[in-house]
């Protein structure tokens, strides 16, 4: 849902750039500038987005090797109760 709002608002502003009353060049500036701040936006979120993967990847990978951990020590010492 979100790369659609992205799209909308993108084809949003580009077509309100091309139907403004400016010449042709500074049309095509300012809608290069807006694309390179929207694919810088789009950077940082993408950066952010994986930042938060890894850093869950590696809670669950720190979680997995504690629950192993402490298995492996109720295993030890229920084998000398037995």
């Amino acid at each position: 849902m979100g790369s659609k709002l992205l799209w909308g608002f993108t084809l949003g502003l580009i077509a309100g750039l091309l139907l403004a009353p400016d010449k042709g060049s500074e049309t095509r500036q300012r809608i290069s500038r807006k694309a390179n701040d929207l694919r810088e936006k789009f950077d940082d979120f993408v950066d952010s987005i994986s930042e938060k993967l890894d850093s869950f990847k590696s809670e669950a990978e720190d979680m997995a090797r504690n629950a192993k951990t402490e298995a492996r020590s109720f295993a030890e010492g229920k084998s000398g109760v037995l």
